[in-house]
């Protein structure tokens, strides 16, 4: 009997350590999607727009305008992007640099739902890009134009991050440039300037340079956010607070 309790009182230490080494919490997924090259972002005040851009089955359309970013949220699309065409599949995403033309194409088994995050001039932040007959909708404008752009060139990328369930807020950081930021998928919390906020599916988000914040899920599912950056190349787009 004494054997018996004490194989007992080991099982019942041992277990819950046990457990614990089976689940390592889960981490931050990042995935690069597509990047660009800017030569100058100081020859005029530039603005972030966000265009939901849908295209029924068998349609195209046609872009030339400032440079950007496409996203395809569903559906995916054929680019003919200078005279190279190349698919673009649903989640996937291309850099379409200004002034050169884009047409975009639907298989028979569309419709297709895009995002075009846009780095457009300030004084012509309201012209349309795309043709009357295709359907936009406007999910955010910068109300000024970007702060605290410097001269030299800058990287202009699309990227993918999922944070896990449950993840408390990470570290205050910065951006060195400005990001544009579209929720996919989930919900989490938003912290700057002392204020939390939620955000959600669905909205759009951005961050100026030098915002100190932290980002944090408590839900209990994955916070899946498309960010559009743009930072001075050579320099990493996010930086740890009291570095930038």
């Amino acid at each position: 009997m004494r054997v018996l309790r004490a194989f007992i009182a080991i099982v019942c230490c041992v277990s819950p350590v046990a457990g614990l080494a089976q689940s390592p919490p889960a981490s931050t997924v990042r995935s690069l999607l597509a990047t660009g090259r800017i030569g100058s972002v100081v020859d005029a005040p530039l603005a972030f727009r966000l265009l939901s851009v849908r295209i029924p089955a068998t349609q195209q359309a046609s872009y030339t305008g400032p440079n950007a970013m496409l996203y395809a949220i569903s559906g995916g699309v054929r680019i003919d992007l200078g005279g190279n065409p190349q698919p673009v599949p649903e989640s996937g995403a291309v850099f379409l640099p200004t002034g050169q033309a884009a047409r975009f194409s639907v298989s028979d088994q569309g419709p297709a739902h895009l995002l075009l995050f846009v780095l457009s001039p300030a004084a012509d932040a309201q012209k349309p890009l795309l043709g009357p007959t295709i359907s936009v909708n406007e999910l955010y404008r910068s109300p000024e134009p970007l702060p605290g752009l410097q001269v030299g060139p800058y990287e202009f990328s699309l990227t993918r991050v999922s944070l896990p369930p449950a993840m408390p807020a990470n570290p205050p950081h910065a951006r060195s440039g400005a990001a544009l930021y579209y929720i996919a998928a989930g919900s989490g919390m938003f912290t700057a300037e002392a204020k939390t906020e939620p955000r959600s599916a669905g909205m759009a988000h951005f961050e100026p340079r030098g915002l100190v914040h932290q980002w944090a899920n408590p839900g209990d599912a994955p916070l899946v956010l498309i960010q559009a950056n743009i930072s001075p190349e050579g320099i990493p787009a996010v930086l740890a607070a009291g570095t930038q």
